[in-house]
């Protein structure tokens, strides 16, 4: 018999206790579904706890208004907001948006020369000196390259010229106005200071007006271009590196002040 106090049944046996208790205390089973779910939402809080805010944009400041050349079109230069420098003896001031067109054709060739000054208003130099028209310039730049440097904006009318002069003819004429920029730097000592940086040999008696030369100036990759006896000087250099070139420049100067 059993013994309903001992909670004990048949055998001695201990009686477990869910049978002791009964139907309300019977263990429910759990889905496993759910306890994946739990898992899921618990790992979800833990990723979103450890990610960060998202960061609040970055206000930018209005870009500098471009300038307008003759053309119509807005250009930027790339000294905008740089003044002149210099005092008396060496002054610099950027001369920027100068149309230049590079052409490259047989120098050999009368009809190209012919060509071209039907077009420009003057043939292709010789070797290392600057023919003039006006107010353009074609500058020797190799035995079959020059740069033809215009007033702003009126490289496209110098260019549709050119191309309707030279049609049908092996030649090559580039826009690369945007390429470089012009520092033009004149004084009595403005030879002096493109000397501190420049391998070429600028005395008057090898390098005088009316000669131009690519050459290095601080390093920089630059074309210069002697126009008069002052003297002045014009530096063609890329836009990217005329924030540098001209710095440089300025602390060039400073002897000379």
């Amino acid at each position: 018999m059993a013994d309903s106090k001992g909670g004990r049944g048949v055998a001695g046996r201990k009686t477990p206790k869910s049978a002791r208790t009964g139907s309300k205390g019977a263990s429910k089973p759990k889905s496993k579904g759910a306890g994946k779910a739990k898992t899921a939402s618990r790992s979800e809080r833990t990723k979103a706890a450890a990610m960060p805010a998202a960061a609040a944009p970055i206000a930018k400041e209005p870009a500098a208004a471009p300038t307008p050349v003759a053309s119509g079109a807005l250009e930027c230069s790339p000294l905008e907001g740089r003044p002149g420098a210099g005092r008396g003896t060496v002054v610099m001031v950027e001369h920027p948006h100068l149309g230049k067109l590079n052409l490259r054709g047989d120098p050999s060739d009368t009809a190209f020369a012919e060509a071209v000054k039907t077009a420009v208003g003057a043939a292709p130099p010789a070797a290392n000196t600057v023919a003039t028209a006006g107010r353009n310039a074609l500058l020797w730049l190799g035995p079959d390259e020059c740069l033809i440097v215009t007033p702003p904006g009126e490289q496209t009318t110098v260019e549709a010229a050119l191309l309707e002069a030279l049609a049908g003819r092996h030649v090559s004429v580039v826009d690369t106005s945007d390429a470089r920029t012009t520092i033009r730097i004149h004084g009595a000592h403005a030879r002096d200071v493109l000397a501190k940086g420049c391998p070429l040999d600028l005395h008057p008696r090898v390098f005088g007006p009316g000669q131009c030369a690519q050459s290095l100036l601080a390093k920089a990759d630059v074309l210069i271009h002697q126009r008069d006896d002052v003297p002045t000087y014009d530096v063609y250099v890329l836009c990217s590196y005329a924030r540098y070139l001209w710095d440089w420049l300025v602390d060039a100067a400073k002897e000379f002040d």
